[in-house]
């Protein structure tokens, strides 16, 4: 009986399958992405919450392996959140704030001498960024009596998100147990896949968390003292500065280090702009080499450009506030992906000439 030929052959009807799939899955996270942008009051202390809960959530499995109630645990946890949190933000801004004219007036002499020494417009461009940054804080400052409305609200706003985040943070951690059943009541017949799903995401960045902040803390501790010791002006609030850009891989690292050269030029001369460029080096060879195959958790290597594309993504959508999220959400992404892989493999394709076919035997 003859059979009728396909209109395509199987190689574009595949090409054909593929594209829509990824038609689909593209506006499914165009979907996503407005829904979290247009609902962002609510989505931002969620995420947040979750980062806090994969950050500490190692302290709350202690405390309950030392027999303490799981409710008490957990509120002791966010105590912990809140002095860590606290106390870091402190300690950044502090530094921030009695080092930041220094650091900007360096900036502005180092443009002065790239200037003077290469005839390039780079220096310009520099001492254009230091101005602009020196004016906005006089003008922040000077406006602050005539905005006080939109300054409380913005206060107001950044209390209501941060004491929101915290309470679900409070919650996340007393009930993660609970998530198991929700997977369950959500989709009975796949709620194995959907448990394993959501375990490998968190996983992913609870591994981000962990190790971003003990690579930046080691990272600022190592670049301060280097630039104590060549007796660099700053140094604490540069130490600062790296240790905030450290959760925004790759461009935060070179922000910071760009910055800390900067100022050692401008203020100590060529050589030891030179000796401040090697510590940088030097510590983001230590973080690249020996900190992060060693603290990183596996589930969150990415290659670097899917990280840029990520903090690209993340910076168009909310700003700085993406960029910060935008790496942990990759990397929960890839860890649902892998899991899908490994629970669902691609079939092998049938090898060329092995198809069905009659039974081989004479006609006699």
């Amino acid at each position: 009986m003859h059979t009728q030929k396909p209109l395509l052959p199987v190689h574009a009807r595949r090409l054909a399958a593929w594209c829509v799939v990824a038609l689909l899955v593209t506006g499914v996270a165009a979907v996503g992405v407005w829904l979290c942008v247009t609902l962002k009051s609510a989505v931002t202390p969620v995420m947040l919450a979750l980062l806090g809960t994969a950050l500490l959530g190692p302290v709350h499995r202690w405390l309950v392996r030392m027999r303490l109630n799981k409710s008490l645990a957990a509120g002791l946890t966010c105590a912990v959140l809140v002095a860590v949190v606290g106390g870091a933000g402190y300690i950044v801004v502090t530094a921030l704030i009695d080092t930041g004219d220094q650091i900007v007036a360096s900036l502005k002499d180092a443009g002065k001498w790239i200037a003077d020494h290469f005839g390039v417009a780079t220096g310009d461009g520099v001492t254009s960024i230091a101005d602009n940054a020196k004016s906005l804080l006089g003008k922040f400052g000077a406006n602050a009596a005539g905005g006080l409305l939109s300054g409380l609200s913005l206060i107001g706003t950044l209390i209501a998100t941060s004491v929101l985040a915290l309470l679900l943070t409070f919650f996340f951690i007393r009930d993660r147990d609970h998530a198991r059943g929700l997977a369950y009541a959500i989709a009975p017949s796949h709620g194995a896949t959907i448990e394993a799903m959501a375990r490998r995401a968190f996983e992913a960045v609870e591994g981000f968390m962990r190790g971003t902040t003990l690579i930046a803390l080691i990272d600022a501790v190592c670049i301060s003292v280097g630039l104590l010791i060549l007796r660099v002006p700053g140094a604490i609030g540069l130490g600062a500065l790296v240790f905030v850009g450290a959760y925004i891989p790759y461009l935060g690292a070179f922000i910071s280090g760009a910055v800390a050269v900067l100022v050692a030029l401008a203020d100590r001369g060529f050589v030891i702009a030179l000796w401040a460029l090697g510590v940088v080096l030097l510590v983001q060879v230590l973080e690249g080499h020996v900190l992060q195959p060693v603290i990183q958790s596996r589930t969150v290597q990415m290659h670097p450009a899917m990280v840029l594309i990520s903090l690209t993504a993340g910076a168009s959508v909310a700003g700085l506030l993406g960029m910060l999220l935008a790496v942990p959400v990759a990397a929960a992404a890839f860890g649902v992906i892998g899991e899908l892989r490994r629970r669902y493999p691609p079939e092998p394709e049938p090898e060329a000439g092995a198809g069905p076919g009659p039974a081989s035997g004479g006609d006699g």
